[in-house]
């Protein structure tokens, strides 16, 4: 069979279809962003009407209310003296009372009315925004890939003769970088975002509480809103650790992993208490190890607190000349080692990484006997 080659103009046309399409989609994707921020801007502004519209109707009603209950007392009065008052006086008496109950039960279903359209509005300030949210997320990272093909990608292609090997290498990269994204967007999405969210809404509702429960029951709910915004801003520092802890390159690993377990413990104050031992000196290794070592002690972290219920968790880290040794230990539930779990791909990724780095993982573990993570990495 004979193959068919393709050319160096033939692959730019290609690429540069695909730039054009590329391109096209971010066009549409913005459009999207800026029509739901202009939908989002609008249903706003009514919102503001609504809630005075509903404050007036409520301040009518409680006035309505007054006169209501002076002209059934004179209507009772009335009606009680027949031979006081003559048949006009008990008729007109009749129909102001008859007339201001109407006009009251006309604001009551008009405020309904606006309640409905305002939860309503609510609703879809949530959904907007998230739109909003995913649209600009869609716009960067179309961006970063337009970037790669008009740059990079193209780079790569004068260093890589062959065009088949060219296309392979470039999508294997682009898959790679689109997955990191995906992961970052789903974090985004069901953390930051979905507790800010529930900010909105419990704001709304303290406002309410405080006119319909008074002042304590309004306490109450600001302070379930101040845990809400603790925890919120726990996971936008947890995202920005994932991304890359800035103050490895400045500070060094040691420094870094005690910023890190003590943000940890600063935000999740009903969380295990945790312990950080380091033995030797606080050498300065290879970057990329740094960075490496820093996952691990994260991931082994993240998933004591998140799954072993523990009381305490220790970690313990020793540089040598030749190893680091790292010890996460915990006093929680543990887990019986033998049997695999669909959901353990926290344990697969350390796993994963520990061989790249030619280190060995050990995990021991027992129901009820808590768990210890070992870690063993050459340095050279």
């Amino acid at each position: 069979m004979s193959r068919k080659v393709i050319n160096s103009k033939q692959l730019d046309e290609i690429l540069d279809k695909m730039i054009q399409t590329v391109q096209k989609s971010k066009s549409e994707v913005f459009e999207i962003g800026e029509s739901s921020r202009k939908e989002f801007e609008s249903l706003s502004e009514e919102l503001k009407v609504i809630k005075v519209e509903v404050e007036q109707l409520i301040q009518q009603q409680d006035s309505l209310e007054n006169l209501v209950r002076s002209a059934r007392n004179r209507l009772s009065e009335v009606s009680k003296q027949f031979t006081k008052y003559s048949e006009e006086q008990i008729r007109q008496a009749y129909d102001q009372a008859h007339a201001l109950q109407l006009k009251l039960h006309s604001l009551a279903q008009k405020e309904a009315v606006l309640r409905v359209r305002r939860d309503e509005i609510e609703r879809r300030l949530i959904g907007i925004e998230e739109t909003i949210s995913k649209a600009e997320q869609l716009v960067s990272q179309i961006s970063v890939v337009l970037n790669y093909m008009t740059n990079d990608l193209q780079q790569v292609g004068e260093l890589i003769a062959d065009a088949a090997e060219k296309r392979e290498f470039g999508f294997k990269i682009m898959e790679a970088q689109e997955e990191e994204r995906r992961k970052l967007s789903r974090e985004i999405h069901d953390g930051p975002a979905q507790m800010l969210a529930n900010v909105m809404m419990r704001s709304d509702l303290i406002e309410r509480t405080y006119r319909e429960k008074g002042k304590d029951a309004a306490l109450v709910e600001i302070k379930d809103l101040k845990v809400m915004v603790r925890n919120a801003l726990y996971e936008v520092r947890r995202i920005i650790y994932d991304l890359r802890p800035m103050a490895l390159d400045d500070l060094g690993l040691i420094p870094t992993l005690k910023k890190y377990i003590s943000t940890i413990e600063e935000y999740n104050k009903e969380k295990p208490s945790i312990q950080f031992v380091e033995i030797g000196t606080d050498t300065r290794l290879s970057n990329d190890l740094e960075v490496a070592i820093f996952r691990l002690v994260q991931e082994s972290v993240q998933n004591a607190i998140k799954h072993s219920r523990a009381r305490l968790i220790q970690v313990k880290l020793e540089i040598t000349k030749k190893k680091v040794y790292i010890l996460v230990k915990d006093d929680g539930v543990g887990f019986d080692t033998t049997v695999k779990k669909a959901e353990s791909f926290g344990l697969l990724g350390m796993k994963e990484r520990v061989d790249l780095i030619g280190g060995e993982l050990t995990i021991q573990s027992q129901p009820k006997k808590g768990t210890i993570v070992l870690i063993q990495i050459p340095t050279d």
